[in-house]
């Protein structure tokens, strides 16, 4: 058993690891190992071939390690001065984004903190390469979340407050598309995004559940002024409806000023935006809603239909604007 045949094998758990060497296999090429600790499987290295893999912050010892590298395996150590890890096999979560805001100010939360970083000027090249090994490992996560997946994307101005009727259709929206077995994707922020992300986390919830939901968030209506108070106002529906649906969000650390929303049971948060951009489009293989928004949201509406217009038959996306007039008077994008 040659362990690839061509393809890349993602690995993130010693577990996984073992189960292909117990299947037989002999050699590593395609492998992707990812933040596993391997200081106890340095023997097993040693059988296997390792060219052609790629190893990315994986706990190993010094022999092992250089054994690897003179046999052709690609090593990524780990880059100590980062406040995040570059090779995460996983999506983040909104209770990891926003750890300790329950006790601190959102300044204190890892969000935070990895925003406040990504604006410094001054970083060492070892800092560029830890973003896009991040991104990267994003993309992989990413990947895995959404296998056999139907996702829809719901794209909308992140200033949609939470007080007005349109945020309710929004909710609304994201609903009936999870109901309708549909995966929801957005670009995780606030605003429109916010609310098909919480429609999708009450898809299992009566409708009096969602009028008393909307009841608990009006008092905080935007993340302006305060993304402490707009944030704690989500974590406590989350805490008293805890078993929502799931949904996914992808924002970026580029627009950092914009938090993610807790409502999203997977957070892909990218640092390039244009990547995240891509992204976010390129997985929505049942179609886009677009909401009422502004230029970013402009941006996705032509990034989506240059896409559908180069697309094969086969993988042409629905693209949905809601909004006759704002779409044709107020920003005229169609």
């Amino acid at each position: 058993m040659s362990g690839s045949h061509g393809r890349t094998i993602a690995i993130s758990s010693l577990e996984q690891f073992d189960a292909l060497v117990a299947a037989g296999a002999r050699r590593m090429r395609g492998w992707r190992i990812q933040d596993v600790d391997l200081t106890d499987r340095a023997e097993t290295l040693r059988r296997l071939d390792p060219a052609g893999a790629l190893l990315l912050g994986c706990s190993l010892t010094e022999q092992a390690e250089d054994s690897l590298r003179d046999r052709g395996a690609l090593v990524f150590p780990d880059i100590p001065e980062l406040p995040f890890d570059p090779y995460r096999s996983l999506l983040y979560t909104p209770d990891e984004l926003y750890a300790g805001l329950t006790e601190a100010t959102y300044l204190q939360t890892p969000d935070a903190r990895i925003y406040a970083w990504s604006r410094q000027r001054n970083r060492a090249q070892t800092s560029t390469l830890g973003r896009a090994l991040h991104d990267s490992s994003i993309d992989v996560a990413l990947d895995a979340e959404l296998a056999g997946k139907r996702a829809v994307g719901v794209m909308g101005g992140h200033a949609l407050a939470r007080d007005t009727a349109q945020y309710g259709h929004a909710v609304g929206l994201g609903r009936t598309l999870a109901r309708a077995g549909l995966y929801v994707a957005t670009g995780g922020g606030p605003g429109a995004m916010e609310a098909a992300n919480l429609g999708a986390y009450l898809a299992g919830a009566e409708q009096s559940v969602v009028e008393e939901v909307l009841d608990l968030l009006r008092p905080a209506p935007t993340f302006q002024g305060s993304i402490g108070a707009w944030a704690r106002a989500a974590f406590a529906v989350r805490r008293r409806w805890p078993d929502g649906g799931s949904s996914l969000g992808i924002p970026t650390w580029f627009y950092g000023h914009e938090p993610p929303n807790p409502f999203a049971s997977g957070i892909a948060k990218y640092f390039q935006n244009s990547l995240r951009e891509d992204t976010l489009l390129r997985h929505c293989n049942a179609g886009i809603v677009f909401l009422p928004g502004a230029a970013g949201t402009v941006q996705e509406i032509f990034q989506d239909a240059c896409e559908n217009f180069y697309a094969d038959e086969a993988t042409v996306a629905p693209m949905v604007l809601v909004g006759v007039r704002h779409w044709t008077e107020e920003v005229p994008a169609w």
